[in-house]
């Protein structure tokens, strides 16, 4: 993903509530976004979960219940979780943040016709990849 565009709004404030399990975000430009966990880590932006092109996302399930363990700085243009189920490879860019909050309804919307269309629930484990050993959880 290219750099900033220079008109996408800033984040003046990054609030993770855990509680909750909302990361609050307020921007420049006044509009103030409560994205949850859940939907942060379904729709990461790491190759894991979108793939390497249109058609190759894996369907995420099973996290409800995630919560964000840590919040990193990249640079002053992203931030990068590190999630409870171990995934930290995501790194959500401004303009990415802005594109989830602005979109919330039809990416829930769009999370669960995939769900449905796959005929998984949405709180079912994820599938084990085989020959991925996970010996860290």
């Amino acid at each position: 993903m290219a750099g900033l565009n220079k008109d996408t709004p800033t984040p003046q404030d990054i609030t993770v509530h855990s509680a909750s399990k909302v990361l609050e975000i307020a921007f420049s430009d006044g509009q103030t976004f409560r994205l949850p966990f859940e939907l942060l880590r379904v729709y990461s932006p790491s190759a894991e979960v979108q793939g390497h092109g249109p058609g190759q996302e894996t369907l995420q399930t099973g996290k409800r219940d995630v919560t964000i363990v840590e919040l990193e700085a990249v640079g002053n243009y992203a931030v990068q979780p590190n999630f409870s189920d171990g995934h930290s490879s995501g790194i959500y860019s401004w303009d990415y943040l802005y594109f989830l909050g602005s979109k919330q309804d039809e990416l829930w919307q769009d999370y669960f016709r995939r769900l449905q269309e796959a005929g998984v629930e949405r709180d079912a484990p994820m599938p084990v990849k085989s020959g991925h050993a996970c010996g860290s959880h």
